[in-house]
């Protein structure tokens, strides 16, 4: 098997931007959702933004500009908007801006918090002038958000893999981690990468007209493979390794959502079969007891500590080096661990499609 695609999103629910190589760390692909966008409500208060709800974001594309010198400190983000009718509009923002001086902003995402930083009002505007409502830019900076599950679905839980619960259910946090190991994220929902085969793409399009086929960037990966033997086969793998000395842990099964029903080049829920795409999936997809009502397609995963900083590239070799007798159960040590009023125990029951976006 070889990488035949390297992803990563600068913008939570904007398009991705291609790469041909890059550096591995434990919280993700370099530029990696760094960034998100927030909807002002009437009152004032925050509304995250995420393509499922939002999919007018698909016709936002980033570009990433790193100068010569290679100090992405310099660089430079570039977004195109590109409506179906209309001119299309641009803007230039920092690729890792500096936080001095602006406003923090708490951000949640699916109980676990953190601090973010509200851009300058330039970037805000131009966004709500795109968007046609208010609406915000803002950088995690140098936060990150505390991991929701397991970092492995066969584990089972430590006596101090668990912080205590609070008050409020709705504040819990689960991180599936030792206090001095705890995995971190940034804007992405569940795990720090999101691979995904094509093989598996090709059943995806046997579902579809004859002549039809789906984009695969829709189901947000970070790292595709090709040349797997088998379609689905990726259920089963507990660890790749990447040009013999790269690997990455497969922990969990990615539940999907009505993101991948959206029409990308309307910015706006499909249309024909593309656009049933969630239910077409479903009939034979629904294989994660976890997450019983969303279907599954690709696999959340970690950066063992051993791995941290080695570079991929399109090309490189791949190869399963581990894999699970059976599929792995998305947060399936959590009810044990806590019972139904935990956090996880909510993630499974009440929160399917968790993927990455």
């Amino acid at each position: 098997m070889r990488v035949s695609k390297v992803y990563t999103y600068p913008v939570k629910g904007m398009r991705a931007a291609e790469l041909d190589n890059a550096v591995l760390t434990k919280h993700g692909l370099p530029y990696d959702r760094r960034y998100m966008m927030l909807k002002v409500r009437g009152d004032g208060s925050y509304e995250n933004m995420a393509v499922a709800s939002f999919p007018e974001l698909t016709l936002y594309f980033p570009t990433i500009r790193v100068p010569e010198d290679g100090d992405a400190r310099k660089g430079t983000l570039t977004i195109t908007y590109k409506p179906p009718n209309g001119e299309q509009q641009t803007i230039n923002l920092p690729l890792i801006p500096s936080t001095d001086g602006l406003e923090k902003t708490e951000v949640t995402m699916h109980g676990s918090p953190t601090q973010a930083y509200r851009m300058n009002q330039e970037y805000n505007d131009w966004l709500s002038t795109c968007l046609g409502f208010d609406a915000v830019f803002v950088h995690l900076g140098n936060n990150l958000r505390n991991v929701l599950m397991s970092v492995n679905g066969n584990a089972e839980p430590k006596a101090n893999s668990w912080i205590s619960s609070l008050t409020s259910k709705a504040s819990e946090l689960v991180t599936g981690a030792s206090n001095d190991d705890q995995k971190q994220i940034t804007f992405a929902d569940c795990a720090p990468y999101l691979i995904a085969s094509e093989k598996s793409m090709e059943d995806i399009h046997h579902r579809l007209p004859e002549g039809q086929q789906m984009d695969i960037s829709k189901f947000r990966p970070n790292i595709i493979v090709s040349g797997a033997e088998e379609p689905w086969e990726e259920d089963l793998w507990a660890e790749l390794t990447i040009s013999r000395d790269t690997r990455i842990s497969c922990a969990h099964n990615c539940g999907r959502c009505r993101s991948i029903n959206i029409d990308y080049a309307t910015g706006a829920p499909g249309t024909g079969e593309q656009g049933k795409m969630l239910k077409a999936l479903s009939s034979n997809r629904r294989v994660d007891k976890g997450v019983k009502w969303s279907p599954i397609f690709g696999r959340y995963s970690f950066l063992p500590p051993s791995s941290e900083g080695h570079t991929i590239k399109v090309g490189d070799d791949v190869v399963v080096s581990k894999r699970n007798a059976e599929s792995t159960q998305f947060g399936e040590v959590a009810p044990s661990a806590y019972g139904p009023d935990s956090l996880a125990y909510m993630i499974i029951t009440d929160w399917p499609g968790l993927c990455t976006k």
